[in-house]
């Protein structure tokens, strides 16, 4: 019998009371960080991956990946950076996987009514909530026609806020590839968007509301079903 590896207590990470709990098998702990994960992986996945469709299974085959595998995590880096990793290559084995003809079926977003999303100055109304969305729609189609391997970086640096020296250790990549990288996406957006859109990257890609907890409810399930 395989013993898992001890957990080391990292104050310093936010999840690991978390991952202690979903390594004894709390299903509310795993609930509970998919739904803080969520955003991130999210966003991760759809960096590298063409639609909302695939980048969800990808995610959901990190999740699953992670979870039945949690007796290897030991607490070394932060389990946020530690599911990242898997996120990626799940995501980028998905993009490896042939494609049929017809196009995937879009997912339904299912937003929360009270999604924080742009922030835009005076009076809350009908219209300023319609600028709203088109802004991010705009925003996020930009993005999408972005290149993977500069859509990618450019997500994980704006939107989740992690350093060049990080997103280049994960994606296995020069810092000066991944700087190159930023510096090209930004140049390719920067027409379309930096006077309109400037500190609201934050709102592409949303993954929360019901979209959120369907993502854990599928995940507990198909971890009930494995040994």
């Amino acid at each position: 019998m395989i013993r898992a590896r001890p957990l080391a207590a990292a104050p310093d990470d936010p999840d690991w009371q978390l991952v202690a709990a979903a390594r004894a098998g709390d299903e509310a702990a795993i609930r509970e960080l998919v739904r803080r994960m969520n955003p991130r992986l999210f966003r991760i996945a759809r960096g590298i991956l063409p639609s909302d469709a695939e980048a969800e299974e990808a995610v959901q085959d990190a999740y699953l990946a992670a979870f039945t595998h949690l007796d290897s995590f030991r607490g070394e880096a932060r389990f946020s950076t530690w599911i990242s990793r898997i996120a990626i290559n799940a995501a980028r084995m998905q993009a490896r996987r042939p494609r049929p003809d017809r196009d995937h079926a879009p997912v339904n977003d299912d937003l929360a009514a009270s999604a924080d999303v742009l922030a835009f100055p005076g009076a809350e109304t009908a219209e300023t909530d319609v600028a709203r969305h088109q802004v991010r729609a705009l925003l996020e189609e930009t993005l999408a026609r972005l290149p993977p391997e500069l859509r990618l970086p450019f997500l994980l640096h704006e939107v989740e806020g992690q350093p060049v020296l990080a997103i280049a250790h994960d994606l296995g990549l020069n810092p000066i590839t991944v700087r190159t990288r930023l510096f090209r996406a930004r140049r390719q957006l920067r027409r379309a968007l930096e006077v309109r859109l400037r500190g609201g990257f934050d709102a592409v890609f949303p993954f929360d509301g019901a979209r959120c907890a369907r993502m854990a409810d599928r995940v507990i399930v198909a971890l009930r079903g494995r040994p």
